[in-house]
């Protein structure tokens, strides 16, 4: 349940991997994504183990800052277990990010029931587009840890899995940094599985826009790791809106409907 706050993770990289040796990769922009607010409504799709039912909401908010992007994720959900006992678990994760994709702040606080289970807090930073860089953690203690190169953070990721997925590309693996762990980026994969033209729906504001199916799948970086450690599916509007999500979590997997949005003046 490690990655109980990484939804925000929706997006991975195509184009930002380094260049030639002594060359930056060139930034991938962000001004095509959208302030928003989006609410979801998450349901239960299959369990195995000990969960037989599950429930809850996840509110996703992303803000134009000017010089960067600011987010933040409500997330809260009630599982069952086989004895009729409901356990309550809660994650509120913030995050703010440089437009230029070399910057990123952030904090994830994580709750099972009424006690504390996750409080991860820091800042990170590259040193170029598609190089290498440091994160800075200031909970659960301090320390700093290395990024390797072509690692991206959050909003950078949605912006370049948009650009693959409209360029043809099919299959992407990127280094993935986005603040919800303690033990630096993680090994992520995404396969772009449909590119879908404009289509109407029930949401005026994504009418217009073509989409993306995407599956992702994030992993440990350690050498034995053969399974991820959380996947995650949805479409993807060209403007960073997610619906359809379907979450996998290993021991059960929940779906995630988009229930109400808001989209803000664009600006900062």
């Amino acid at each position: 349940m490690r990655r109980l706050a990484a939804l925000a993770l929706f997006v991975l990289l195509v184009a930002a991997w380094p260049g030639p040796p002594g060359r930056a990769a060139p930034p991938v922009p962000t001004h095509d994504l959208a302030a928003h607010h989006a609410l979801y409504t998450l349901s239960l799709d299959s369990a195995r183990g000990d969960v037989i039912a599950a429930s809850g909401t996840m509110a996703y908010e992303v803000i134009d800052a000017c010089d960067g992007w600011a987010t933040r994720q409500l997330l809260a959900m009630t599982l069952t277990n086989r004895d009729g006992q409901d356990v309550r678990m809660r994650s509120d994760y913030s995050t703010w990010e440089s437009k230029d994709g070399l910057h990123l702040r952030f904090h994830m606080r994580q709750t099972t029931d009424q006690d504390v289970t996750s409080d991860i807090a820091g800042s990170a930073s590259l040193t170029r587009p598609g190089g290498p860089g440091e994160v800075r953690y200031t909970l659960p203690k301090p320390r700093t840890a290395a990024l390797p190169p072509g690692t991206l953070f959050p909003m950078t990721h949605t912006a370049a899995i948009l650009a693959g997925a409209q360029a043809g590309k099919k299959f992407l693996a990127i280094p993935l940094f986005d603040g919800t762990a303690d033990n630096g980026a993680q090994d992520s994969a995404v396969t772009v599985t449909a590119v879908n033209p404009p289509m109407p729906g029930k949401w005026p504001a994504l009418a217009g826009l073509p989409s993306d199916r995407v599956h992702i799948a994030f992993f440990d970086r350690a050498p034995a790791t053969m399974e991820p450690d959380y996947e995650v599916g949805m479409r993807y509007w060209a403007n960073g809106v997610a619906d359809d999500l379907r979450m996998n979590f290993g021991d059960f997997v929940m779906t995630g409907a988009l229930t109400e949005l808001k989209m803000a003046k664009p600006g900062c």
